[in-house]
């Protein structure tokens, strides 16, 4: 009898061991009713805007549509014979993001361009981006679309900037900025800070997109306040110590959060979205810091 307890108990360890996620286990994110996600919409904005809530003839100001009210279907998923294809029509300024926060992870998606341009940026390139460690609600920053997050740039020629959003801040490897000229992100490099009020927008160190109508591969590596930027398997950028700072000027880490997928005025497309945790820094990336 002693023998046969030992043994169911441990099957039962086992089993339990098993139902445990791997660190090497990756995990989709997208399914064809985005069972994952919730959408928030603000505008279908208009050019001249100047970060000012939007108000109409009368003065009045306009509502934004809000949280998971996509009835045009600006978010939709498409069928395809290699599995689903998140669409992304970029009619009214937004994003979609996950019900789940995250932390120390691995995320890698597929990106590729559609033909649609809409209003403010007919004349522009493409644009949209993933936000990560996104906290509190959206609308927090300029465009009133977005949380408060930090910024993997996705634009025609612009794969892996970065941007602050709202009051975020972090640190980033970068040749100096010069007059009107922006800083540009390069491994070699000492750190450099990233805040509002001061230098908030950073390029990618090189352009390591894919031709046009082709799958671009995206990968968000995030550790312990570290960031990597991958393009194609290329590290663009190396980020370091996010956080944000409060209205009194206190800086508070800022490590966790959501994942949003915006929606800015351009036609998109993602496929294979998945996410795997880390429980440390990849060792081929520990040096860049």
């Amino acid at each position: 009898m002693k023998h046969l307890f030992l043994l169911i108990s441990s099957l039962f360890v086992m089993g339990s061991r098993s139902s445990e996620p791997k660190t090497d286990d990756w995990v989709p994110l997208l399914d064809q009713n985005l069972t994952q996600w919730e959408t928030y919409l603000s505008y279908a904005h208009k050019p001249g805007y100047n970060g000012n809530v939007p108000k109409d003839e009368s003065g009045t100001v306009i509502q934004p549509i809000g949280y998971n009210k996509d009835k045009n279907r600006v978010f939709s998923v498409l069928n395809e014979p290699n599995g689903p294809v998140l669409r992304v029509s970029g009619e009214v300024y937004g994003c979609l993001f996950t019900r789940q926060s995250y932390e120390n992870y691995h995320l890698s998606l597929q990106v590729k361009w559609g033909t649609q341009k809409h209003e403010p940026r007919k004349d522009k390139l493409r644009d949209s981006g993933i936000l990560y460690h996104s906290n509190g609600e959206a609308g927090a920053e300029y465009w009133r679309s977005w949380m408060l997050s930090q910024e993997f740039q996705i634009m025609e020629g612009h794969m892996g900037d970065f941007w602050c959003q709202a009051n975020s801040a972090i640190d980033i490897r970068c040749f100096q900025s010069e007059g009107v000229m922006n800083r540009v992100a390069d491994s070699s490099q000492p750190f450099s800070t990233f805040k509002k009020g001061q230098d908030y927008y950073c390029m990618r160190s090189a352009n390591h997109e894919s031709p046009p109508g082709e799958w671009t591969k995206l990968e968000l590596i995030c550790f312990e306040g570290k960031s990597l930027h991958i393009v194609n398997g290329h590290v663009v950028m190396v980020l370091k110590d996010s956080r944000y700072t409060t209205p009194d000027g206190q800086e508070v880490p800022m490590r966790r959060g959501k994942i949003q997928l915006q929606s800015e005025a351009a036609e998109v497309f993602y496929r294979d979205i998945r996410i795997k945790p880390l429980t440390a820094l990849p060792k081929a990336y520990a040096n860049l810091f």
